[in-house]
């Protein structure tokens, strides 16, 4: 628990003043009982009524200091553990900004969703309940006992005979429901992928008629955990009544044994009155424990789940960076007899033992396949992952040596698959340069090819485009990723099949804008169509892994077989459909 102290010290003082205003209400529901018990015993049997006002205003004075300490309790007890959660969640939120890919695919989108949110809620309200509950339930259970046997020793053995019982009964529960809330959060998870991939792709849901197929997924998971849930709260549900149960059961034989010693003439009547409601003090005080460590033993799953991200080793970091404050200048591109793998224990090779070099300014092409490893080679080059063996270098200096924040500054890159974010399409555009002019951002827009169409949009570049850029095309969408990408300005550009849906003749002005505005810039380009990259200076052929074939565009289609095969195929698919 020591890491979680720095998310307590700038709250301490609401830390300790919640316990202690609650044991003001304590001290008062303590009070109570023995004042009412005089009012019975002094007041009444004697009808001295100044007797009976004092006491009430001393009862009605207590009642109020024990509001204000109830009010402020709860509310410092709030405040500590929304304050508590929000670091905490932020703390999270920017530890998972710091994942590489490779960390990212440990957890689900919906399970660390669901630790931001749900689990963090978790820790929250037990915070909350504990500050409340902490000094409250024990101190209560105290004094309630101390009171009780200062007024009958003998009838409070009554109540040690239940509380062992109702001791073991707790930590009976607990055992069951720790693994048991574990488990409900897992499935939580689960719900909340299914839920977050079908809004996302809620489209091809709809084009593809899948609406049933996605229903009866849903309700699986849905079903799972509510059997989870189920699983888990069955044992909650089965403490209360037992609990409750036994309180009874103590407070009638509390009345039985009571009413005889009244009977005896051995115990005042309103003595019995107040030891009744200590015992009830004393067996609420058990129930407020028993509900605290139940919520505990929830919350202890769900700070697991949290110290789990924390604790993940962020295997991309500036800490062994020998040139932090180097920055990209040229933008010239090395790979030495690079080879990466997914899963460090795979056999299976993705990218096996490549080697290239692309000088400053220049246009890569890089063709294969589906699967040949197109897409995972750039991601070496801005570090989104990192090299199995061999050296990945950019301006002669290795990429391990850069800052991430530096090396990646330099790179300006469109992902195979586009990404918007919800707002306008200015607010979109601004990621390639928070401070570009809007001339800047129109003339980037229009190398892109973009500008046309989104001034012909009512609003223009205030567009407001929903989640993911849903209510633009695909070939608008990759436009505005690339305009995104020139805003940049960078020194490396890095296009990852991304004028996949745009037409030929718009792909064509694309790139005769890049001969100008980007000259300097070094240019990498994936692409599944040869026409694409016919006219880079030199085009590299990757086959599982592997370099199959490097040249410009004349000298493989003379000596590589694998580029031959893709281009005649192509071809000749233009040829069928013209």
């Amino acid at each position: 628990m020591k890491r979680y102290w720095k998310y307590m010290k700038p709250y301490l003082s609401s830390f300790i003043l919640g316990p202690i205003l609650m044991i003001v209400e304590v001290i008062g529901e303590v009070l109570l009982p023995k004042y009412m018990a005089n009012i019975i015993n002094i007041g009444a049997a004697n009808r001295d009524v100044p007797y009976i006002i004092g006491m009430g205003i001393v009862m009605v004075i207590t009642a109020v200091l024990m509001a204000v300490g109830g009010v402020g309790g709860a509310y410092f007890g709030a405040k500590a553990a929304v304050s508590f959660a929000a670091d905490l969640r932020s703390d999270v939120f920017a530890k998972v900004q710091k994942f590489s890919f490779a960390n990212l695919d440990k957890f689900s989108t919906g399970s660390l969703v669901t630790r931001l949110t749900n689990d963090i809620t978790q820790v929250q309200n037990l915070i909350n309940m504990a500050l409340r509950m902490m000094l409250r339930a024990p101190g209560m259970l105290i004094g309630a006992l101390i009171m009780a046997f200062i007024m009958n020793a003998q009838l409070a053995l009554v109540v040690l005979v239940v509380i062992p019982v109702l001791v073991t009964l707790i930590i009976l529960v607990i055992r069951v429901a720790f693994p048991r809330f574990d488990v409900m959060q897992k499935k939580l998870d689960v719900l909340n992928s299914n839920i977050q991939e079908m809004l996302t792709n809620v489209r091809v849901i709809k084009s593809f008629v899948r609406g049933e197929y996605e229903e009866n997924k849903f309700a699986e998971s849905n079903e799972d955990l509510k059997q989870a849930s189920l699983n888990a709260f069955k044992v909650v549900i089965l403490n209360m009544p037992i609990m409750m149960l036994m309180m009874n059961l103590t407070t009638l034989g509390v009345v039985w044994f009571g009413g005889r010693q009244i009977l005896a003439g051995n115990m005042p009547v309103g003595d019995l009155t107040a030891f009744t409601s200590y015992i009830v003090q004393i067996l609420m005080s058990l129930m407020m424990l028993a509900v605290v460590l139940l919520q505990s033993s929830r919350a202890l799953a769900s700070l697991h789940r949290i110290t789990d991200v924390l604790d993940t080793e962020v295997d991309l970091t500036d800490e062994n960076c020998a040139l932090p404050e180097k920055t990209v200048s040229s933008g010239k591109v090395e790979f030495k007899d690079v080879s990466f793998r997914y899963y460090k224990d795979s056999q299976e090779k993705v990218l096996d033992h490549v080697t290239f070099t692309v000088e400053s300014g220049q246009t890569l092409g890089i063709i294969g396949s589906t699967g040949s490893g197109k897409t995972t080679l750039v991601q070496m080059i801005p570090r989104l992952y990192d090299t199995d063996e061999g050296e990945v270098f950019v301006d002669g200096v290795n990429v391990r040596d850069y800052s991430l924040k530096n090396l990646r500054e330099g790179v300006g890159m469109v992902l195979q698959k586009n990404v918007l974010f919800s707002g306008s399409i200015m607010e979109n555009l601004l990621w390639g340069d928070e401070k570009a002019s809007t001339e800047e951002i129109r003339q980037a827009a229009k190398e892109a090819q973009a500008d046309d169409f989104v001034t012909n949009f009512t609003n223009g570049y205030e567009t407001e485009l929903g989640q993911g850029g849903v209510n633009v095309s695909g070939g608008q969408k990759q436009r505005l990723c690339i305009a995104r990408a020139l805003l940049k300005k960078p020194k490396i550009l890095i296009l990852d099949d991304s004028t996949s849906a745009v037409d030929t003749a718009t792909e064509a002005k694309i790139r005769e804008s890049f001969t100008g505005t980007l000259k300097d810039t070094t240019k990498i380009i994936i692409a599944q169509r040869i026409t694409s990259v016919m006219e880079a200076d030199e085009i590299l052929v990757l086959d599982e892994g592997r370099i199959a074939g490097k040249g410009t565009h004349a000298e493989l289609l003379k000596n590589c077989e694998a580029y031959q095969e893709i281009y005649y195929s192509q071809m000749d698919r233009e040829v069928s459909a013209s």
